[in-house]
């Protein structure tokens, strides 16, 4: 993900925060293998089920977006860890197999 891309997720999440919204931001910390987004990549969740940006697709961000809401709950952040092996990887979102680890944080 570019900086610019990144930085507007960001935006998003921050105005969100200005309306109101409990939000938590999730970023891409590593991937091996395939991985569809690279490390950097950010997505911001609301409480009320808002989605801006993308760390992966398919399940992996489903699985994001319901932790990002635990997050938000507790303010716990978590550190979550995503792999499969190359015959299940259609089925979770990762097209070639490989791992990827997201980092969720709720924005205070």
């Amino acid at each position: 993900m570019s900086t610019t891309q990144a930085e507007d997720v960001l935006t998003v999440a921050a105005a969100w925060r200005a309306q109101g919204e409990r939000v938590a931001v999730a970023t891409v910390t590593e991937t091996w293998g395939s991985s569809p987004r690279p490390a950097g990549s950010q997505m911001a969740i609301t409480a009320s089920g808002r989605m801006a940006g993308s760390v992966s697709g398919g399940c992996i961000e489903g699985a994001v977006a319901d932790a990002a809401r635990k997050t938000i709950e507790t303010g716990m952040p978590q550190l979550l860890d995503f792999g499969v092996t190359n015959e299940r990887a259609w089925e979770v979102g990762l097209a070639c197999g490989g791992k990827v680890k997201v980092f969720v944080e709720a924005l205070s």
